[in-house]
């Protein structure tokens, strides 16, 4: 760490954990207090691109379409989604902590293109299971990025989402021919059974998340 600055610190609503902000010579990442290693990084995005990427490119009406995004993180995901869509599309991202939307207002900004200041972009700050219970075939695409994945490591209450009734209040806020997509840090057989449960036609997608070496994440795209 001796080689890293921390910009800022904030606390994660609902849990006794701090997000941190750190920024080295040519990158930055965030870490959560308790655990050792980091949990995003502007270095290692891949997976995170393709969260945003792979779910809009299977929808037909991409230059109106509405896009639900849970979680900013470094602003990636949103960046891509952005990309794939026509300019009458909206995109609104879903972040709990008011802090990550004002580090990607400004030194994380100019790493994924500065999203948040398209058009396009709506941000809820506040729980996206809470805007999904007031949102009924509202959008074409969910995108699910709030936490490590269904073993979650910031919020316990993130575990929700991924319960069959978290599904289930996705799928409804979905509009028909509409997709879900969620991020997971790794495979989880359970989760994907629990996606069919639920009616879903499911498929599950494993991505770098640097190039074309080291860790990969999975994607699980279901309609």
């Amino acid at each position: 760490m001796r080689n890293w600055d921390l910009l800022d610190e904030a606390e994660i609503p609902g849990s006794t954990e701090r997000l941190r902000l750190f920024r080295g010579k040519d990158d930055f990442f965030i870490k959560i207090t308790s655990v050792s290693g980091e949990l995003m990084s502007s270095r290692k995005f891949g997976s995170e691109v393709a969260l945003g990427s792979l779910p809009c490119q299977r929808i037909k009406n991409r230059d109106t379409a509405r896009v639900l995004i849970g979680g900013l993180g470094m602003g990636f995901t949103l960046a891509a989604a952005l990309k794939e869509l026509g300019a009458n599309a909206e995109v609104t991202v879903a972040e709990l902590i008011p802090a990550v939307v004002e580090w990607n207002k400004g030194p994380l900004g100019e790493r994924s293109g500065y999203p948040l200041d398209d058009p396009r972009t709506r941000v809820h700050v506040g729980d996206v299971a809470a805007l999904l219970q007031c949102s009924e075939r509202a959008f074409d695409v969910i995108a699910m990025d709030v936490d490590n994945g269904p073993e979650g490591l910031t919020v316990d209450g993130n575990d929700k989402l991924y319960s069959t009734a978290g599904i289930l209040l996705a799928m409804q806020a979905l509009r028909p021919g509409g997709v879900l997509a969620y991020w997971s840090a790794g495979p989880d057989p359970a989760f994907h059974e629990r996606l069919r449960r639920c009616g879903l036609v499911v498929e599950e997608v494993r991505v770098h998340a640097h190039g074309k070496k080291g860790a990969r994440h999975t994607i699980w795209l279901a309609s």
